[in-house]
């Protein structure tokens, strides 16, 4: 569990001004583009977490979000580092069962944030994801055979054959159980491949592929979303 004595912090620089960041972070419109997934609540999820009850200095820039966790934006040069500190725990005692796992999240958030901004400029985008358990224990790097893309530098090429087919492109980002890389096949979009922790409320753990993508037609997207869900009906375990 983490030490609640010392709240995470996740930094991220995004190649962006300030500016453009903070509209990203303030406006609705703009931060569907970004934020997790596409699902029929995601208005609803976006205006829960930036929108109601959060506490904003426009001329500092800093979010304070009800949960207590700070969003602060620092410009670097031409670029803009953001900082997410997280409230510790017991700030909201409801969450707490979650901490560890909302914490994951904002990582995987800022992340997109970035590759939104740097690589699309808040394009929109198409999305798809499979959550749940993988049937046969293991890791989803190894599942996927990506273990060896997953121990390259960020910012490495790479050139993969999956299961569900080829991705090429470059290490996004690496952290403990996420690995994000950017995919041609995803029409220069990102694939975000995530180990979820043994909780409580997940004694088995589990495994998150989110896909992003940007360009791709009805025809093409289909054809994507059928190889990675056939991969994935003959892998995971089936809810009963």
């Amino acid at each position: 569990m983490t030490d609640p004595a010392a709240p995470p912090v996740i930094e991220v620089t995004i190649t962006a001004p300030v500016e453009t960041v903070w509209r990203a972070l303030r406006e609705p419109e703009l931060i569907r583009r970004w934020h997790g997934w596409d699902f029929a609540e995601l208005d609803e999820e976006v205006e829960s977490i930036y929108v109601i009850g959060i506490a904003a200095d426009d001329t500092a820039r800093v979010l304070t979000i009800q949960s207590g966790d700070k969003v602060t934006l620092h410009p670097a040069g031409d670029d803009t580092l953001v900082r997410l500190s997280r409230a510790p725990i017991g700030a909201d005692p409801e969450w707490d069962t979650y901490y560890d796992e909302i914490t994951e999240g904002w990582y995987t958030f800022l992340q997109q944030l970035r590759f939104a901004l740097e690589r699309h400029d808040l394009a929109e985008r198409r999305t798809l994801v499979l959550e749940g358990a993988l049937e046969q224990p293991g890791i989803l790097v190894d599942a996927l055979g990506l273990h060896g893309v997953a121990e390259l530098p960020q910012g490495s090429p790479y050139k993969a054959e999956t299961p569900a087919g080829r991705l090429t492109g470059e290490v996004w980002a690496v952290a403990p159980g996420q690995l994000l890389l950017t995919a041609q096949e995803l029409g220069d979009g990102l694939a975000v491949l995530a180990q979820q922790s043994h909780t409580s409320y997940r004694p088995e753990g589990g495994v998150l592929i989110l896909l992003t993508t940007y360009g791709l037609d009805d025809t093409a997207f289909a054809a994507l979303e059928t190889r990675w869900t056939s991969w994935w009906d003959r892998h995971r375990v089936t809810p009963e």
